[in-house]
Parts: structure tokens; sequence; C-alpha cells
């Protein structure tokens, strides 16, 4: 049994409706499992993710809760879009 389990873009080609799946089973296995998650889905990022690190370049720009990183205008640039800055 794993005790965590790596996952490197595990949404990458897929649709939503696969994207909504793989999400709702991935929030299914955390429950039981430690998990780090390589993803630029943002949106998945903040529903499966209980604490984040963002990187750009290779620099961590940001780290604590989703709603902190959300929050972060560093993140929002980079991520999420200027308009939201």
């Amino acid at each position: 049994v794993a005790s965590v389990l790596l996952l490197d873009e595990p949404l990458a080609g897929m649709g939503q409706a696969e994207a909504e799946s793989m999400v709702a089973l991935l929030q299914k296995i955390k429950k039981d499992h430690a998990m780090m998650l390589v993803e630029h889905d943002m949106d998945a990022v903040f529903t499966l993710a209980d604490q984040l690190t963002v990187m750009v370049n290779g620099q961590v720009i940001a780290s604590g809760t989703p709603a902190a990183v959300r929050a972060d205008a560093t993140v929002q640039a980079a991520y999420l879009g200027e308009e939201h800055a």
C-alpha cells in the first residue's frame, strides 16, 4: 500500500466530464492516502488540495491553504490572469 500517491498532471488531455470524474475519484482516494499533485487545472487543484505550493519558473511564489493561495496577488497574476490580481 502506497504511503504517498504522486500524480503528475492526472487531468491532462481529459474533457470536462472525464476531469470531473477523476476529481471525484481523487477526493475519495485522498481520504485514506497522502497525495502530491502537479496540476495546471486550478479549479481542480483548489478542490483537491489542503495545502498548496505554487511555483513559477522553478521558484516558489506562494504556499498555504487554498484560500490563502487563491487570494495571493502574485499567484493571481501568474496563473489566474491579470484581471484577478
